[in-house]
């Protein structure tokens, strides 16, 4: 292995081409018209563009992935995680090119990545399970035949997906309809497929997962747990390691079945086992990730494994550095920074970053996709950075997380920092007997009041691009810049016209407008329906996940002319309430 493509953005793909330059690696990054200028693009050795906006035409392309491959003389793809880092067709795809797929095999990525047959592969390894389906569901009436049998709640799980999108929690027989169907689309559109299955839901449980590696040689380890319970919208936003107040019982329990599930995988690479852990000590596998995840930085800084650059060791046939769980050294946090605004339900807010001034100090340590004047664009997630904290034990973690998170500047676009600022003081998360927190408890019982951003993008980042032939020693070349830019160049160096930004102190107060950009997924509700405060009117998806509308007002409601996939700007009338 010599030259690594990395096929991802932001972020992952900037750490991935640190590791790789740590290893003494080539880098290459690919980049969609948004990315053009973003972090990763100028990190690497190489970068190519890939053409298009949506993740369609780009990150998930996989034609045009392992083409840039072969232009750039790349003999291994890092998939990150995210986009097509779980897909088999491109596991295979890439070793049908003749190049190191820096990942599990084709059939370790199926047999896991399917919720379904995951979970009888974990019956096999004797790991501990709650009741689900045998296979997908095809209908909303097939999940409530569940859960007339097993009971209520129930959790709706998009079979081939990951990281909270396509799973929908239904506490109520007359939700379930819904749940179901909006699983489907998310699943759909973020990872391709709308198969789902339905297992029973354990009320209140925490997010516990094991952090794996194993090589070619039969070799498995867990490197580390992590707790990931600070959840919104299934999407994790705080995860720290180890995962604290855990028996030793339990802890070997979930070391032992996490080994067991990989070896009846077959699986070689890194990879998370993750499990539900009820109030009464009850332990439940809930999925492997046959990826890295999100948060692997808290285990490597409890370890001091680099788990990429274990990553490249086992893609190219080596045997792994460890030969035995290593025991955690100190405490690490991980706080997600995301371009949402807690205040307002974690709605997304893309934009231009006008200031990123990241903490210094001992034990803090910043993996960041973004820099002042980076733009956050809202074709894809809301994840920005990374803010990752040690410490000696967890108390010292947690004091060192609240001064580095009050030092964090991010100014220009809103972000979830308020929300970090104040979980670190609250006392269910802070408390050293027990864990208060649990997977839905921002939604639940998180109550400090946030401020709502002043700095919501009040309209979609300008990512327009467009080209021209220059002459390079006199051969045509052509290249990219900025629509705004070039047009501005045209004509004389002046600024071109701003994009008009629409005034929410303007509205008249029974309309209702879009809090966000987005597109428009249904409606829920009819001309003439009388409204409540607080009831539901539309879905919006944005920044791959919905978010529902909900009635600012009691009323009649008149809804708009957008129909169903119409896109939709943030502060757009989509009707009245009268």
């Amino acid at each position: 292995m010599k030259k690594v493509l990395i096929a991802n953005r932001s972020e992952i793909a900037v750490r991935v081409a640190r590791a790789c330059a740590d290893a003494g690696l080539k880098s290459v990054a690919v980049y969609s018209d948004p990315d053009a200028d973003a972090l990763h693009v100028r990190r690497a050795d190489e970068a190519y563009a890939l053409g298009g906006s949506t993740g369609k035409e780009t990150y998930l392309n996989i034609d045009k992935i392992i083409e840039v491959a072969r232009r750039a003389g790349s003999d291994a793809v890092h998939p990150g995680y995210g986009f097509l880092s779980e897909n088999a067709d491109f596991a295979e795809a890439v070793l049908a090119a003749g190049l190191i797929w820096i990942g599990p095999s084709p059939d370790s990525i199926r047999a896991l990545g399917n919720k379904v047959t995951a979970r009888e592969i974990a019956v096999k390894a004797g790991a501990p399970l709650v009741p689900g389906s045998d296979g997908p569901v095809d209908s909303a009436a097939e999940v409530i035949t569940f859960a007339e049998k097993h009971g209520l709640p129930v959790a709706i799980k998009a079979a081939f997906g990951g990281g909270g999108r396509g799973l929908k929690i239904a506490r109520r027989m007359e939700d379930i309809e819904d749940a179901f169907d909006s699983a489907v689309r998310e699943a759909a559109v973020a990872f391709g497929r709308g198969e789902c299955f339905v297992e029973r839901f354990l009320d209140k449980p925490r997010h516990v997962e094991a952090q794996v590696l194993a090589d070619m040689h039969g070799n498995v380890v867990v490197v580390g747990t992590r707790d990931c319970s600070l959840q919104r919208r299934n999407q994790k936003l705080v995860e720290e390691a180890p995962a604290p107040f855990l028996t030793e019982e339990q802890r070997r329990l979930i070391h032992d079945s996490a080994k067991a599930i990989c070896r009846e995988a077959g699986y070689h690479g890194a990879g998370t086992v993750e499990y539900l852990v009820a109030n009464d000590g009850t332990i439940s596998f809930l999925e492997v990730n046959t990826r890295l995840q999100v948060e692997h930085p808290v285990t490597e800084e409890t370890t001091g494994v680099d788990l990429v650059r274990e990553q490249f060791r086992i893609a190219d046939g080596e045997p792994l550095t460890l030969t035995h769980d290593p025991k955690p050294q100190g405490h690490a946090f991980e706080f997600r920074l995301n371009a949402e605004d807690p205040a307002r339900g974690f709605l997304p807010g893309p934009g231009t970053i006008a200031a990123f001034e990241p903490p210094t100090g001992s034990g803090i340590r910043v993996d960041s996709g973004v820099r002042s004047g980076s733009t956050v664009p809202g074709d894809y997630d809301s994840l920005m950075a990374k803010l990752i904290v040690h410490g000696a034990d967890r108390a010292q973690a947690l004091n060192r997380a609240r001064v580095a998170l009050d030092e964090m500047v991010i100014a220009g676009i809103p972000t979830v920092l308020p929300f970090h600022r104040a979980v670190v003081r609250d006392a269910a998360f802070t408390q050293t007997d027990t864990f208060g927190v649990y997977t839905t408890w921002i939604e639940s019982e998180f109550a400090v009041p946030l401020a709502a951003s002043p700095e919501i993008a009040a309209a979609q980042p300008d990512n327009e691009r467009s080209e021209l032939t220059v002459e390079v020693d006199g051969r045509a070349m052509r290249i990219g810049l900025p629509a705004r830019l070039l047009e501005s160049l045209m004509h004389g160096g002046g600024s071109a016209p701003a994009k008009p930004i629409k005034d929410e102190a303007v509205h008249e107060p029974e309309v209702l407008h879009a809090p966000m950009n987005g597109n428009l997924v249904k409606w829920l509700d009819e001309d003439g329906a009388q409204l409540a405060v607080g009831d539901p009117v539309a879905v919006i998806e944005a920044m791959k996940m919905e978010t529902t509308i909900a009635a600012h007002r009691a009323g009649t409601l008149a809804r708009g002319e957008q129909e169903p996939g119409a896109a939709v700007d943030r502060g757009e009338a989509l009707g009245s309430i009268r």
